[in-house]
């Protein structure tokens, strides 16, 4: 099995469970940032808060919508990232080599190589996967109106709806599911409303990269100190990986966190109740509107929340990550002993 095969998976199976344990703070955290109050009428409501909100009035589900293609978007996504990573890496760590030779460099990968690698592998990330995070944004941000049980009156729980829509809450279909939001998308855009908001995603490759960057510079110089000390290289434990991905990934996050507004907007269902400042129609059309009608304030909405999910979801995914890689190589070389060891 090649290392980038092993990365890849590994990768897949540590975005999984980092997305199972954060998932309603993302949710939460997506609502947020799609709030668009140009007036600013709206109370300022933080995470717990909109947690408690979304199960009373719409239920626990909620907080899971869009979990499915998100699993699939998160496996997907970590998959590509870490293969076509591997393959760049590898293709950098042999040009470095060669530049040795020709006595040029320590041999080693430097931090703007690595930040190319990282940005290559985002952008094919990106461009392969981005209808399946279009999907889910739209389920996230899906909000299923609560009404009263039946033989109660509609009053108190909808003195704060309009009539049209008490009306299309009352004849509500089944939960909105992944079908939905697909001919949902389908039909306002077409094929390409599955690439909306690729172009702040694509600048967003920034983040990943920022993120590996810092990590293996932390990693590399952690490796050093226990070189130095007399340990081996590889006596890194799992909790200080999990560190090294919470450091990495605060730093990336708080760089790039205004782009994630951006593409946020443009993904989720566009307001059509003729407010033409909460109407996007791309991504500086929305990035205008949001400086004119909300300030820069709007570009950090629900940063605070999105900074407990980032970070805890990638210490959660590198520490795993790095100890499936790890069981991975031990199985295989495992297994290629006792094949070598048994009598022909």
């Amino acid at each position: 099995m090649s290392d980038a095969l092993i990365n890849g998976v590994a990768g897949a199976g540590g975005g999984i469970i980092a997305q199972l344990i954060t998932y309603p703070l993302q949710t939460v955290n997506t609502r947020q940032q799609t709030d668009r109050d140009p007036e600013k009428k709206k109370r300022s409501v933080g995470t717990i808060e909109q947690m408690s909100k979304v199960v009373k009035q719409e239920g626990w589900d909620r907080l899971y919508g869009g979990l499915t293609p998100s699993l699939v978007g998160t496996a997907a996504s970590q998959g590509v990232y870490y293969y076509f990573y591997q393959i760049f890496r590898n293709k950098a760590e042999a040009a470095a080599l060669e530049r040795k030779k020709k006595g040029f460099g320590d041999g080693s990968v430097g931090m703007f190589s690595s930040l190319v690698v990282a940005a290559l592998s985002g952008c094919v990330n990106v461009l392969l996967t981005n209808p399946i995070w279009v999907v889910v944004t739209r389920m996230q941000t899906h909000t299923k109106k609560s009404l009263p049980n039946r033989g109660e009156s509609l009053t108190l729980e909808t003195e704060s709806l309009s009539s049209k829509e008490v009306i299309l809450a009352a004849a509500e279909l089944p939960p909105y599911g992944t079908s939905h939001a697909i001919h949902e998308i389908y039909g306002e855009a077409g094929v390409w409303g599955f690439w909306k908001g690729v172009f702040p995603t694509l600048i967003m490759v920034s983040n990943p990269s920022i993120q590996f960057m810092l990590y293996e510079t932390l990693l590399k110089k952690l490796k050093r100190q226990r070189a130095s000390s007399g340990k081996a290289n590889d006596d890194v434990t799992a909790l200080e990986i999990f560190l090294l991905g919470a450091l990495a990934k605060l730093g990336a996050t708080v760089v790039t966190y205004p782009l994630l507004v951006v593409k946020s907007r443009l993904q989720a269902k566009q307001v059509t109740d003729g407010d033409r400042r909460r109407q996007y129609k791309g991504t500086l059309d929305a990035i205008l509107k949001m400086i004119r009608h909300e300030g820069f304030y709007g570009f950090y909405k629900g940063m605070g929340t999105k900074i407990v999910q980032s970070v805890l979801a990638a210490a959660v995914l590198f520490m795993v990550k790095e100890e499936l890689v790890r069981e991975t190589r031990w199985l295989l070389t495992r297994g290629a002993i006792t094949v070598k060891s048994k009598p022909i």
